[in-house]
């Protein structure tokens, strides 16, 4: 049975052979059923691909109609593959400028983002821009596939140079170690198996680094606190089973049953910890956990469970539950980064809906601080953000949010900006800096309604 599951995403420039990597490895893993190889051998073939190869890999991921006429990837395609180490959710994330919103989205939940470079061009803006979301979002593990390394005639000499470049824009971003190999996507060479072209490499091929790197998931459960975004409120619904009924120390148990349901968004709870209930702080005990309709001793992320509390708390959809003396000061007021995906510009002043977990409110775009030059991998200042810009702004908020750094807490420290009116979401955004506690807020929203979940609150003259 394959182990753990571990999700990874993939991005390059145009033209450097991405989709080509992509359906290599699947099919050098035996990841693609036999209908699907008879119709990809056939588009390949009326493409002109009878010489050489025989076979256009790219097909077996650009499933769009649009990506298949243009040669291009234009959406995320996801593929769902396992090996006899572990299963995968691969994410193939467009490399044209315009799309790098669609990467952004690819490389949020990824536990690694494998980033191609072609050998024969080195490091290019879009690579820079690629690593500079991949070093924001925190992603756990970068892996730089230097690709096209036949063309080069497997020479050691220009693989080592651009490995020596990737090396320096991931120290310049703070990437720490980021894992270079030579490869072929073409033709195969250190992709499923290391390759004999490359003596000189004596490191893994991909898929075995792949399968031997830890999931954010199993680092998350053993260094973050726990937290559970509530999702719903659990109560008998109807009347009792004949079963339950027939029962009745079980059918008083069921007409008691309270629970609250949601995903687990980091670390590890089990029957008896303290935790505290956000917004009220109220401090309590868990009594039960509920999985897939057992009852457990314990559960991690990213487990979907149903906690019981020793006491009645007040809580609805948007609370969250986390360890005791473990929640940040609620926060009104946040600097953020933001990775803005809409092709309106941004400005100070525009009233947003901040989603953070489970809960939605209102919020004012007090100020557009900076954007990233991927020039030179600095902030500089800014009043605006375009399209695909990464930039950092102030939000101030009509309603407490637990907000923590994202460095601290990758699920904590990240929330979408959307657009009330439509409901598009605007931009991906994760928090630098909880700048201004609940206690001494200035300024106000204007009179609505913010919406926490399922339940409404007034809002006149909130501070924000």
């Amino acid at each position: 049975m394959p182990g753990t599951l571990f999700r990874f995403a993939t991005a390059g420039s145009v033209d450097d052979g991405k989709s080509t990597l992509v359906g290599r490895l699947l099919h050098d893993s035996k990841a693609i059923l036999a209908d699907q190889l008879e119709a990809v051998a056939r588009t390949s073939a009326e493409r002109g691909f009878g010489a050489g190869t025989g076979f256009d890999f790219a097909l077996l991921t650009d499933g769009l109609r649009a990506e298949r006429e243009q040669g291009i990837t234009i959406d995320v395609a996801y593929r769902y593959f396992s090996t006899g180490a572990r299963s995968f959710i691969l994410a193939d994330c467009p490399g044209h400028v315009q799309y790098t919103r669609n990467m952004v989205t690819g490389a949020t939940t990824a536990d690694a983002v494998v980033v191609l470079i072609d050998g024969r061009k080195g490091v290019l803006e879009q690579t820079r821009r690629h690593l500079s979301v991949v070093a924001l979002l925190r992603v756990p593990h970068v892996i730089v596939a230097v690709n096209k390394i036949d063309l080069l005639g497997y020479d050691e000499r220009s693989f080592t140079d651009v490995a020596a470049d990737v090396r320096r824009v991931a120290s310049e971003l703070g990437l720490g170690e980021a894992h270079v190999l030579p490869v072929s996507a073409l033709e195969g060479d250190n992709v499923v198996d290391r390759s004999a072209n490359t003596p000189w490499y004596d490191g893994p091929a991909l898929l075995e680094l792949l399968e031997s790197l830890p999931s954010h998931d199993e680092l998350d459960t053993e260094y973050d606190p726990f937290r559970l975004p509530v999702q719903l409120v659990l109560r008998p619904q109807g009347g009792l089973a004949p079963d339950v009924a027939a029962d009745p120390e079980l059918a008083e148990a069921f007409r008691d049953y309270r629970a609250f349901a949601g995903r687990i968004g980091s670390g590890r709870v089990r029957v008896g910890d303290r935790v505290t209930v956000f917004p009220s702080g109220i401090e309590t005990t868990v009594t039960g956990i509920d999985l897939a309709g057992a009852s457990v001793d314990e559960a991690v992320a990213p487990q979907s469970v149903a906690l019981r509390l020793a006491d009645d708390v007040d809580a609805a959809r948007g609370a969250v539950i986390a360890a005791h003396d473990t929640l940040p000061q609620p926060r009104r007021e946040v600097e953020a980064e933001l990775f803005w995906l809409d092709p309106r510009p941004l400005h100070p002043g525009a009233r947003v809906l901040v989603k953070h977990g489970t809960a939605t409110v209102q919020g004012l775009v007090a100020s557009v601080d900076a954007k990233r030059d991927l020039d030179t991998l600095a902030s500089v200042p800014a009043m605006t953000l375009d399209a695909n810009d990464i930039g950092r702004a102030t939000i101030r908020l009509a309603a407490d949010l637990p907000l923590e750094p994202y460095e601290a807490n990758r699920h904590a420290g990240a929330f979408l900006v959307i657009d009330p009116q439509s409901g598009a979401s605007l931009a991906a955004g994760i928090v630098t800096a909880p700048v201004t506690p609940t206690v001494g807020t200035t300024g106000t929203i204007t009179t609505g309604t913010i919406t926490t979940g399922t339940t409404a609150t007034d809002t006149e003259g909130a501070a924000a």
